[in-house]
């Protein structure tokens, strides 16, 4: 399978395969509970290079509105497993063909104590890209490939107040900014990746939304820390 990868993917899939949820997360799913969901990390080659998919939620949504994020959602009845689930979710929010998509590792499931959700990311090499775009605009306001150097440029990082005194880290990237639980996965794959640069601390922004709404994460990542790194 890693054969099958452009080289500079290849040490992310190696990396993955010993990958603990605890080199990710501090929440490891409980026995017995969670219930399943998959997002889909999706990585291609364009105009700047390496890059990877990103959604931004519709601003009209109940939860997570306006956020950027992987696509994906729960785990339905019809699926096989999670590969099948993050394809199927991916294909009806931007309109991706799976059949141009080698699946290549996935990370464990993180837990989501808030929710009860545990999700796994599917890894992706989009070896035939297609075109993509909001098919339910209800649920996606814009798709955007964000090149993997962009989201290693030290320049384009930051950190993000989450719940109480907790930050986690950030992406200005696409007119976006990427933060919470999308981030700290983002920042996982970076350093299994071997893509991260020396970045920080980084500028300290304000996560969006009204301050009365829930936290953005809801697993704490090993990368969120108390102002300093408590």
């Amino acid at each position: 399978m890693i054969a099958q990868l452009p080289e500079w993917l290849r040490p992310l899939a190696a990396a993955v395969v010993d990958v603990r949820a605890e080199h990710i997360t501090r929440f490891v799913v409980p026995p017995g509970e969670g219930r399943r969901s998959a997002v889909l990390a999706l990585f291609g080659e364009g105009p700047e290079g390496p890059d990877l998919l990103l959604i931004e939620r519709a601003h009209t949504m109940r939860s997570h509105a306006g956020q950027p994020a992987f696509p994906g959602g729960a785990v339905d009845p019809g699926d096989v497993d999670e590969v099948a689930a993050a394809l199927r979710e991916a294909q009806e929010e931007v309109g991706l063909d799976a059949s141009g998509v080698t699946v290549f590792g996935a990370l464990p499931p993180l837990y989501l104590p808030p929710s009860g959700f545990t999700v796994t990311t599917v890894l992706g090499w989009w070896h035939e890209p297609c075109r993509v775009s909001a098919v339910d605009v209800n649920e996606v306001a814009a798709v955007v490939r964000v090149p993997v150097a962009h989201l290693a440029d030290p320049a384009r990082r930051c950190r993000v107040r989450l719940i109480g005194d907790y930050q986690g880290p950030g992406f200005t990237v696409g007119g976006l900014l990427v933060w919470g639980f999308t981030a700290g996965l983002v920042d996982a794959l970076l350093r299994l990746g071997g893509w991260e640069r020396p970045w920080g601390p980084g500028d300290l922004v304000e996560r969006p939304g009204p301050l009365g709404e829930p936290g953005p994460a809801p697993y704490d990542p090993a990368t969120a820390t108390k102002p300093g790194g408590q």
